[in-house]
């Protein structure tokens, strides 16, 4: 594979030289794309959000759910927002609360309320529709520089550049000879990735869902299934010899978290079906409220202190994912 370094300004040469990432030769590039576009034709993944009459708030609702969390957890809590709320005016109508506890277990319960935010301000300045200006879908709330190019790109087929995980990892491997990317996306990323897409807006969109595809189901971070890897005779990784990676990945710890103690609360509030004594959520072995009984028991199981559910109860409160009634009990917001 022939690589060439474009002239870089003299500020980025050693952002540059820093992460040492090639740029292929124009037909090396070609090659990839009629490659892993060809693959992903044949293997793509039936995705409800890829339909051809998606709309352009499928797609959003999609991408604010997908982020770090699996397509198998998502499919189901996508399905219940699209009968709930399909249309950006359906769910501002709604309380915030509502969106928390459709949320579900899908984690990160803030995106439920910054979708929330966005269906609101979308109704608010762009007449409930989903807009298709790559700045004004950054303007809107919870929207950054991903959602804003994912949504552009899979919802109105403009030609922007995505760059996510598994995106980043192909074209770490692929293209650089590395084992993972940068542990946080760097400039010299980004340069690269622009240099990859097509010129045309059609397969520049098939080429962004289609490097994601591939490093969901092939190119993936622990297991790697190099054996039916479309681009296996082009892979620079392959080619060095499948270096180790740089550092160890670490994943996100769980156990005694406090972020598995305000899982277990926001359980308790979804199930409820009455406001919460705060006696039940900051002593829970010590009470016997039974208006959650399958969410209190989960709650008493991980056996948190006293101090730290205090803590995540106060945060909960804090960052509007609960409140609190005149009596002091505790409610899902709105």
């Amino acid at each position: 594979m022939n690589f060439s370094n474009p002239p870089a300004a003299p500020s980025e040469q050693a952002d540059a030289a820093a992460d040492h990432a090639p740029w292929p030769d124009p037909d090396t590039v070609r090659t990839m794309h009629r490659h892993i576009i060809d693959w992903f034709t044949w293997n793509a993944r039936d995705l409800p959000w890829r339909a051809p009459d998606r709309t352009p708030w499928q797609v959003m609702v999609s991408e604010f759910m997908l982020q770090q969390t699996p397509v198998v957890r998502v499919l189901p809590q996508w399905k219940r927002w699209m009968q709930l709320w399909p249309e950006p005016s359906d769910l501002a109508s709604a309380t915030t609360g509502d969106a928390v506890r459709e949320w579900g277990r899908l984690g990160y319960p803030r995106r439920a309320l910054r979708l929330h935010a966005a269906a609101v301000a979308i109704v608010e300045r762009h007449g409930g529709e989903v807009p298709s200006d790559y700045d004004e879908l950054l303007a809107l709330p919870g929207v950054g520089s991903y959602t804003a190019a994912a949504v552009s790109v899979f919802a109105f087929g403009d030609r922007q550049t995505v760059i996510d995980t598994n995106i980043r990892r192909v074209q770490a491997r692929a293209i650089s000879g590395k084992a993972l990317p940068s542990k946080g996306l760097t400039a010299a990323e980004t340069r690269l990735a622009e240099s990859l897409m097509p010129d045309d807006d059609a397969t520049a969109v098939r080429w962004n869902i289609a490097v994601m595809e591939l490093g969901a189901l092939v190119c993936t971070a622990k297991s790697p299934r190099c054996d039916i890897c479309p681009v296996l005779d082009q892979c620079a990784w392959v080619a060095a010899g499948r270096p180790e990676p740089e550092y160890v990945p670490r994943g996100q710890a769980w156990k005694g978290t406090d972020r598995q103690a305000r899982g277990a609360m926001m359980a308790v509030l979804r199930e409820a079906t009455e406001p919460v004594p705060p006696e039940a959520l900051l002593s829970p072995e010590r009470t016997a409220w039974k208006g959650a009984p399958h969410a209190m028991e989960q709650l008493r199981a991980i056996g948190a202190p006293g101090d730290q559910l205090e803590r995540c109860l106060e945060g909960l409160v804090r960052d509007a994912l609960a409140s609190r009634d005149p009596e002091g009990r505790v409610t899902l917001p709105g």
